[in-house]
Protein backbone atom coordinates (compact mmCIF):
# COMPACT_ATOMS: atom_id res chain seq x y z
CA UNK A 1 0.00 0.00 0.00
CA UNK A 2 3.27 2.78 0.55
CA UNK A 3 4.08 1.57 -2.84
CA UNK A 4 0.62 2.79 -4.33
CA UNK A 5 0.61 6.31 -2.11
CA UNK A 6 4.30 6.78 -3.76
CA UNK A 7 3.04 6.43 -6.95
CA UNK A 8 -0.32 8.70 -6.53
CA UNK A 9 1.89 11.26 -5.26
CA UNK A 10 4.43 11.40 -7.78
CA UNK A 11 2.35 10.64 -10.72
CA UNK A 12 -0.22 14.00 -9.67
CA UNK A 13 2.37 16.31 -8.80
CA UNK A 14 4.23 15.47 -11.86
CA UNK A 15 1.28 15.59 -13.78
CA UNK A 16 -0.11 18.60 -12.71
CA UNK A 17 3.20 20.48 -12.91
CA UNK A 18 3.02 19.29 -16.83
CA UNK A 19 -0.44 20.44 -17.05
CA UNK A 20 -0.16 23.40 -15.56
CA UNK A 21 2.84 24.35 -18.32
CA UNK A 22 1.11 22.79 -21.22
CA UNK A 23 -2.62 24.72 -20.53
CA UNK A 24 -0.03 27.99 -19.53
CA UNK A 25 1.53 27.65 -22.78
CA UNK A 26 -1.67 27.48 -24.69
CA UNK A 27 -3.28 30.60 -23.14
CA UNK A 28 -0.33 32.79 -23.71
CA UNK A 29 -0.46 31.80 -27.25
CA UNK A 30 -4.27 32.24 -27.79
CA UNK A 31 -4.44 35.16 -25.27
CA UNK A 32 -7.34 33.40 -23.49
CA UNK A 33 -8.69 32.22 -19.82
CA UNK A 34 -5.91 35.61 -18.22
CA UNK A 35 -6.57 37.54 -15.37
CA UNK A 36 -4.14 41.03 -15.39
CA UNK A 37 -2.07 39.00 -17.61
CA UNK A 38 -1.52 35.97 -15.42
CA UNK A 39 -3.29 33.02 -16.64
CA UNK A 40 -6.34 31.45 -15.00
CA UNK A 41 -5.16 27.61 -15.72
CA UNK A 42 -3.95 26.38 -12.42
CA UNK A 43 -7.88 24.75 -12.06
CA UNK A 44 -7.36 22.51 -15.14
CA UNK A 45 -4.03 21.12 -14.16
CA UNK A 46 -5.16 20.31 -10.63
CA UNK A 47 -8.50 18.41 -12.03
CA UNK A 48 -6.99 17.05 -14.89
CA UNK A 49 -4.25 15.22 -12.95
CA UNK A 50 -6.37 14.53 -9.79
CA UNK A 51 -8.98 12.87 -12.42
CA UNK A 52 -6.60 10.79 -14.41
CA UNK A 53 -4.49 9.70 -11.14
CA UNK A 54 -7.79 9.02 -9.35
CA UNK A 55 -9.25 6.87 -12.47
CA UNK A 56 -5.62 4.97 -12.73
CA UNK A 57 -5.02 3.32 -9.53
CA UNK A 58 -8.44 2.61 -8.28
CA UNK A 59 -8.85 0.90 -11.97
CA UNK A 60 -5.05 -0.98 -10.80
CA UNK A 61 -6.35 -1.82 -7.31
CA UNK A 62 -10.03 -2.65 -8.45
CA UNK A 63 -11.24 -0.86 -5.33
CA UNK A 64 -13.61 1.65 -7.15
CA UNK A 65 -16.22 1.99 -4.62
CA UNK A 66 -19.67 3.59 -6.28
CA UNK A 67 -18.85 6.52 -3.56
CA UNK A 68 -15.59 7.43 -5.07
CA UNK A 69 -16.69 7.12 -8.71
CA UNK A 70 -19.75 9.39 -7.78
CA UNK A 71 -17.41 11.87 -6.24
CA UNK A 72 -14.82 11.50 -9.60
CA UNK A 73 -17.66 12.13 -11.68
CA UNK A 74 -18.82 15.32 -10.27
CA UNK A 75 -15.34 16.64 -9.81
CA UNK A 76 -15.37 16.48 -13.65
CA UNK A 77 -18.84 17.89 -13.88
CA UNK A 78 -17.25 21.52 -11.41
CA UNK A 79 -14.34 20.93 -13.47
CA UNK A 80 -15.96 21.25 -16.84
CA UNK A 81 -18.41 24.02 -15.76
CA UNK A 82 -15.69 25.74 -13.72
CA UNK A 83 -13.31 26.04 -17.20
CA UNK A 84 -16.19 27.49 -18.65
CA UNK A 85 -16.79 30.17 -16.29
CA UNK A 86 -13.42 31.23 -16.16
CA UNK A 87 -13.76 31.40 -19.65
CA UNK A 88 -16.99 33.40 -19.72
CA UNK A 89 -18.78 34.56 -16.48
CA UNK A 90 -21.44 32.55 -15.27
CA UNK A 91 -24.26 34.18 -13.23
CA UNK A 92 -24.42 33.90 -9.60
CA UNK A 93 -27.68 31.19 -10.45
CA UNK A 94 -25.93 29.74 -13.04
CA UNK A 95 -23.14 28.73 -10.62
CA UNK A 96 -25.30 27.82 -7.54
CA UNK A 97 -27.36 25.68 -10.40
CA UNK A 98 -23.93 23.52 -11.17
CA UNK A 99 -23.27 23.09 -7.40
CA UNK A 100 -26.56 21.68 -6.90
CA UNK A 101 -26.46 19.72 -9.95
CA UNK A 102 -23.05 18.28 -8.58
CA UNK A 103 -24.27 17.91 -5.56
CA UNK A 104 -27.26 16.17 -6.39
CA UNK A 105 -24.77 13.66 -8.36
CA UNK A 106 -22.63 13.39 -5.00
CA UNK A 107 -26.16 11.86 -2.89
CA UNK A 108 -26.92 9.54 -5.98
CA UNK A 109 -23.97 7.89 -5.83
CA UNK A 110 -24.72 7.33 -1.99
CA UNK A 111 -21.89 10.64 -0.69
CA UNK A 112 -24.10 12.22 1.77
CA UNK A 113 -24.26 12.89 5.76
CA UNK A 114 -25.19 9.65 7.93
CA UNK A 115 -25.87 11.71 11.37
CA UNK A 116 -27.51 8.99 13.86
CA UNK A 117 -30.80 9.86 14.52
CA UNK A 118 -31.82 12.53 11.64
CA UNK A 119 -33.73 11.07 8.96
CA UNK A 120 -32.86 10.61 5.27
CA UNK A 121 -34.51 13.90 4.17
CA UNK A 122 -32.73 15.92 6.82
CA UNK A 123 -29.39 14.35 6.59
CA UNK A 124 -29.67 15.06 2.42
CA UNK A 125 -31.03 18.58 3.28
CA UNK A 126 -27.22 18.98 5.60
CA UNK A 127 -25.40 17.39 2.88
CA UNK A 128 -26.52 20.16 0.26
CA UNK A 129 -25.93 23.18 2.97
CA UNK A 130 -22.36 21.57 3.54
CA UNK A 131 -21.11 21.14 -0.17
CA UNK A 132 -22.77 24.31 -1.06
CA UNK A 133 -21.11 26.43 2.03
CA UNK A 134 -17.61 24.93 1.73
CA UNK A 135 -17.53 24.99 -1.98
CA UNK A 136 -18.14 28.96 -2.21
CA UNK A 137 -15.68 29.24 0.92
CA UNK A 138 -12.92 28.40 -0.95
CA UNK A 139 -13.93 30.40 -3.89
CA UNK A 140 -14.26 33.23 -1.16
CA UNK A 141 -10.65 32.40 -0.08
CA UNK A 142 -8.86 32.59 -3.20
CA UNK A 143 -8.42 36.23 -3.21
CA UNK A 144 -4.34 36.13 -2.27
CA UNK A 145 -1.28 34.11 -4.09
CA UNK A 146 -1.14 30.60 -2.47
CA UNK A 147 -3.86 31.01 0.02
CA UNK A 148 -7.07 28.76 -1.18
CA UNK A 149 -4.40 25.98 -2.38
CA UNK A 150 -2.02 26.30 0.27
CA UNK A 151 -4.95 25.95 2.81
CA UNK A 152 -6.59 23.14 0.46
CA UNK A 153 -3.01 21.40 1.01
CA UNK A 154 -3.17 21.58 4.61
CA UNK A 155 -7.17 20.45 4.87
CA UNK A 156 -6.56 17.44 2.45
CA UNK A 157 -3.43 16.49 4.41
CA UNK A 158 -5.61 16.15 7.49
CA UNK A 159 -8.48 14.49 5.79
CA UNK A 160 -5.70 11.89 4.52
CA UNK A 161 -4.53 11.47 8.07
CA UNK A 162 -7.47 10.46 9.58
CA UNK A 163 -8.67 8.29 6.88
CA UNK A 164 -4.86 6.40 7.54
CA UNK A 165 -5.82 6.30 10.80
CA UNK A 166 -9.15 4.72 10.37
CA UNK A 167 -8.12 2.37 7.50
CA UNK A 168 -9.98 3.77 4.53
CA UNK A 169 -7.07 3.41 2.21
CA UNK A 170 -9.41 4.27 -1.36
CA UNK A 171 -10.56 7.68 0.45
CA UNK A 172 -6.84 8.36 1.70
CA UNK A 173 -5.69 7.52 -2.00
CA UNK A 174 -8.39 9.77 -3.64
CA UNK A 175 -7.61 12.75 -1.11
CA UNK A 176 -3.53 12.06 -1.52
CA UNK A 177 -4.23 12.51 -4.98
CA UNK A 178 -5.66 15.73 -4.84
CA UNK A 179 -3.12 17.20 -1.83
CA UNK A 180 -0.05 16.31 -4.53
CA UNK A 181 -2.07 18.24 -7.76
CA UNK A 182 -2.78 21.25 -5.75
CA UNK A 183 0.69 20.91 -4.03
CA UNK A 184 1.98 21.06 -8.03
CA UNK A 185 -0.10 24.05 -8.50
CA UNK A 186 0.81 25.84 -5.23
CA UNK A 187 4.73 25.71 -6.31
CA UNK A 188 3.49 28.24 -9.00
CA UNK A 189 0.92 30.75 -7.07
CA UNK A 190 3.43 31.37 -4.64
CA UNK A 191 3.47 35.41 -4.37
CA UNK A 192 4.01 37.06 -6.55
CA UNK A 193 1.87 34.49 -8.28
CA UNK A 194 2.87 33.35 -11.60
CA UNK A 195 -0.67 31.32 -12.22
CA UNK A 196 -3.86 31.36 -11.05
CA UNK A 197 -6.33 28.60 -10.36
CA UNK A 198 -9.26 30.82 -11.30
CA UNK A 199 -13.39 29.80 -10.39
CA UNK A 200 -12.38 26.30 -11.94
CA UNK A 201 -9.67 25.40 -9.22
CA UNK A 202 -11.57 27.14 -6.66
CA UNK A 203 -14.77 25.51 -6.62
CA UNK A 204 -12.85 21.89 -7.67
CA UNK A 205 -11.44 22.01 -4.25
CA UNK A 206 -14.08 23.12 -2.01
CA UNK A 207 -16.32 20.62 -3.42
CA UNK A 208 -14.21 17.80 -3.81
CA UNK A 209 -12.74 18.40 -0.18
CA UNK A 210 -16.67 18.89 1.03
CA UNK A 211 -17.10 15.50 -0.46
CA UNK A 212 -14.55 13.49 0.77
CA UNK A 213 -15.24 14.98 4.60
CA UNK A 214 -18.63 13.25 4.61
CA UNK A 215 -17.80 10.40 3.54
CA UNK A 216 -15.15 9.66 6.43
CA UNK A 217 -16.05 7.86 9.30
CA UNK A 218 -14.50 9.91 12.46
CA UNK A 219 -15.40 8.11 15.69
CA UNK A 220 -17.59 5.41 17.12
CA UNK A 221 -20.89 6.72 18.84
CA UNK A 222 -19.17 6.64 22.22
CA UNK A 223 -17.31 10.01 21.06
CA UNK A 224 -20.07 11.80 19.08
CA UNK A 225 -18.38 15.46 19.76
CA UNK A 226 -15.58 13.61 17.15
CA UNK A 227 -18.08 13.93 14.32
CA UNK A 228 -17.15 17.96 14.68
CA UNK A 229 -14.11 16.99 13.11
CA UNK A 230 -14.72 18.06 9.80
CA UNK A 231 -15.91 21.08 10.92
CA UNK A 232 -12.64 21.93 12.65
CA UNK A 233 -10.46 21.02 9.54
CA UNK A 234 -12.82 22.89 7.40
CA UNK A 235 -12.72 25.39 10.08
CA UNK A 236 -10.58 28.17 8.76
CA UNK A 237 -12.19 28.63 5.25
CA UNK A 238 -15.73 28.93 7.25
CA UNK A 239 -14.64 30.88 9.62
CA UNK A 240 -12.91 33.27 6.98
CA UNK A 241 -16.43 33.54 5.18
CA UNK A 242 -18.47 33.87 7.89
CA UNK A 243 -15.67 37.04 8.89
CA UNK A 244 -15.82 38.48 5.69
CA UNK A 245 -19.91 38.86 5.78
CA UNK A 246 -19.85 39.76 9.52
CA UNK A 247 -17.83 42.92 8.23
CA UNK A 248 -19.78 43.46 5.31
CA UNK A 249 -23.46 43.69 7.40
CA UNK A 250 -21.11 45.60 9.74
CA UNK A 251 -20.36 48.17 7.52
CA UNK A 252 -24.27 48.28 5.82
CA UNK A 253 -23.42 45.96 2.73
CA UNK A 254 -25.09 43.10 1.08
CA UNK A 255 -23.19 39.92 2.48
CA UNK A 256 -22.48 38.50 -0.68
CA UNK A 257 -21.17 41.77 -2.62
CA UNK A 258 -17.85 42.00 -3.41
CA UNK A 259 -15.88 43.90 -1.06
CA UNK A 260 -12.03 44.00 0.16
CA UNK A 261 -13.25 42.98 3.59
CA UNK A 262 -11.34 39.62 3.62
CA UNK A 263 -9.12 38.90 6.42
CA UNK A 264 -5.86 38.86 4.31
CA UNK A 265 -6.54 41.96 3.05
CA UNK A 266 -6.63 43.24 6.74
CA UNK A 267 -3.24 42.38 7.31
CA UNK A 268 -1.37 43.77 4.53
CA UNK A 269 -3.55 47.27 5.66
CA UNK A 270 -1.30 46.13 9.32
CA UNK A 271 2.20 46.70 6.83
CA UNK A 272 2.41 43.00 6.47
CA UNK A 273 4.38 41.37 2.90
CA UNK A 274 2.50 39.06 1.38
CA UNK A 275 4.46 36.33 1.92
CA UNK A 276 4.05 37.18 6.21
CA UNK A 277 0.50 37.53 5.37
CA UNK A 278 0.50 34.29 3.80
CA UNK A 279 2.59 32.46 6.21
CA UNK A 280 -0.10 33.84 8.87
CA UNK A 281 -3.11 33.00 7.16
CA UNK A 282 -1.54 29.15 6.68
CA UNK A 283 -0.40 28.93 10.59
CA UNK A 284 -3.57 29.53 11.22
CA UNK A 285 -5.12 27.37 8.54
CA UNK A 286 -3.03 24.83 10.25
CA UNK A 287 -4.41 25.48 13.58
CA UNK A 288 -7.77 24.80 12.68
CA UNK A 289 -6.84 21.60 11.00
CA UNK A 290 -4.55 20.50 13.88
CA UNK A 291 -7.74 20.65 15.93
CA UNK A 292 -9.83 18.87 14.06
CA UNK A 293 -7.31 15.92 13.72
CA UNK A 294 -6.88 16.03 17.17
CA UNK A 295 -11.16 16.23 18.14
CA UNK A 296 -11.24 13.20 16.12
CA UNK A 297 -9.30 11.41 18.43
CA UNK A 298 -9.43 12.58 21.83
CA UNK A 299 -12.06 12.05 24.94
CA UNK A 300 -15.57 14.29 25.06
CA UNK A 301 -13.99 15.85 27.84
CA UNK A 302 -10.77 17.15 26.26
CA UNK A 303 -12.79 17.83 22.90
CA UNK A 304 -14.69 20.64 24.85
CA UNK A 305 -11.63 21.96 25.13
CA UNK A 306 -10.60 21.67 22.25
CA UNK A 307 -13.58 23.33 20.59
CA UNK A 308 -13.35 25.81 23.90
CA UNK A 309 -10.48 27.14 22.57
CA UNK A 310 -10.81 27.11 18.96
CA UNK A 311 -14.16 29.72 19.35
CA UNK A 312 -11.87 31.84 21.71
CA UNK A 313 -9.28 32.40 19.31
CA UNK A 314 -11.91 33.24 16.35
CA UNK A 315 -13.35 35.72 18.46
CA UNK A 316 -10.18 37.27 19.47
CA UNK A 317 -8.96 37.72 15.64
CA UNK A 318 -12.87 39.13 14.77
CA UNK A 319 -12.32 41.55 17.64
CA UNK A 320 -8.99 42.17 16.66
CA UNK A 321 -9.16 42.36 12.65
CA UNK A 322 -12.78 43.60 12.75
CA UNK A 323 -11.51 46.95 13.78
CA UNK A 324 -8.87 47.49 11.49
CA UNK A 325 -9.71 50.42 8.41
CA UNK A 326 -10.10 49.03 4.90
CA UNK A 327 -10.61 51.12 2.18
CA UNK A 328 -13.20 49.92 -0.29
Amino acid sequence: MVTDYLFVVIASFLLSILFILLFRRIASKYNILKLQGIPLIGGIGIGISFLIVSLIIFFLLKVLSLEIFGIILSSLLMLVFGIIDDWRELSVIAKFLVQIIATTLLIIFGVRTQIMYMGSLTNIIITYVWVLAITNAFNHLDIFDGLASGVATLVGSSFFVISLMNQQSAIAILTLSLIAATFGFFIFNLPPARIYMGNCGSHLLGFTLAAIAITISYAPLERKIALLSPLLILGFPIFDTGFLILMRIKQGKLPFKKSNDHLVLRLLALGYSKKKALVIMLALGLFFCFSGVLLSQVSTTLGIVIIAIVLCVSLAITQKMGRISIDG
